[in-house]
């Protein structure tokens, strides 16, 4: 009978967690960038059953508690049937000193795509320079992941982890960098080793003189309370006064807040709570008081 089977697990009911990561996919597929699609593609490439489906249950229900995300590893607690989380470990091969230099050479041997990363951005191919330096950006294989739950569950991955792949595709989407720190190298470190690649390249070439500054800025006032209070506006800077054609502009160049446990975006309540203020805000600046 089917109890017997030593690998039988009957399908459990997780306990409701409270404050965990809710996906922001309600339903279809999870990403947004083609970095983040990618991410999933690869891993449901690898045909490691219906426990991917699950997986994004537990993660659009909230189920995973806490996520950490340092280099080649990822450490998260995930709520299932039992009081206790359970804790879920994925680690990530990391790239070499050596493959990195190779392929930072490669990277700064392409304008466009130094660019674009110098800029915060994700070329859309670079998966191709990658591949010209014999590396990957993604996991090719199922053995470049190591993963652990210390659920009761004999299959790896179990939904517990595949909750934690969907919820690290999405941070992707508001960070293309942290595929970079899954394989051994963080956004500061790249952008610095990159920058000092091309620094080498150019080096020897003649380099015009920087321009002169127009003006000299404005030195701070010495007085604290002078800073503090400021001082008084001319006449010509109120005409020009406008509420801002764009909401929580300044926030959205930080992007989203990691790992999100929220049922709506995060930027998409701000920027509501900036529209409203901002009318408030001119208001008190004109010295005008709004009706109602």
């Amino acid at each position: 009978m089917s109890w017997y089977r030593y690998d039988y697990f009957p399908r459990s009911r997780p306990r409701a967690a409270k404050g965990g990561i809710k996906a922001q996919s309600k339903r279809g597929a999870f990403g947004q960038s083609w970095w983040a699609k990618r991410w999933i593609a690869v891993l449901e490439g690898f045909n490691i059953g219906a426990r991917l489906g699950r997986g994004r249950s537990y993660a659009r229900n909230g189920q995973v508690l806490d996520i950490e995300l340092d280099k080649g590893k990822v450490t998260a607690k995930v709520q299932g049937s039992q009081a206790r989380p359970y804790a879920v470990t994925i680690q990530v091969k990391a790239l070499t000193a050596a493959e990195w230099t190779k392929l930072i050479d490669a990277l700064a041997g392409q304008a466009l795509y130094s660019a674009k990363l110098l800029a915060g951005e994700m070329p859309q191919d670079i998966e191709e320079v990658f591949q010209t330096a014999k590396l990957s950006l993604f996991p090719e294989r199922l053995k470049d992941l190591t993963t652990a739950c210390s659920c009761p569950d004999s299959s790896n991955p179990c939904k517990h982890i595949a909750a934690v792949y969907y919820l690290i595709g999405e941070e992707f989407d508001r960070d293309p960098f942290l595929l970079f720190r899954l394989r051994g190298l963080d956004r500061d470190e790249l952008l610095a080793r990159l920058g000092s690649s091309e620094k080498k390249a150019i080096e020897g070439k003649q380099q015009p003189a920087p321009l002169e500054p127009a003006t000299s800025p404005e030195p701070l006032p010495g007085d604290l309370a002078a800073f503090w209070s400021g001082s008084q506006f001319p006449d010509a800077a109120s005409e020009a006064v406008n509420t801002p054609r764009g909401s929580a502009a300044l926030p959205k160049r930080l992007g989203n807040f990691p790992f999100w446990r929220g049922s709506n975006h995060f930027l998409d309540t701000l920027e509501k709570i900036y529209a409203a203020a901002a009318p408030a805000g001119l208001d008190a600046f004109l010295g005008e008081r709004r009706q109602g």
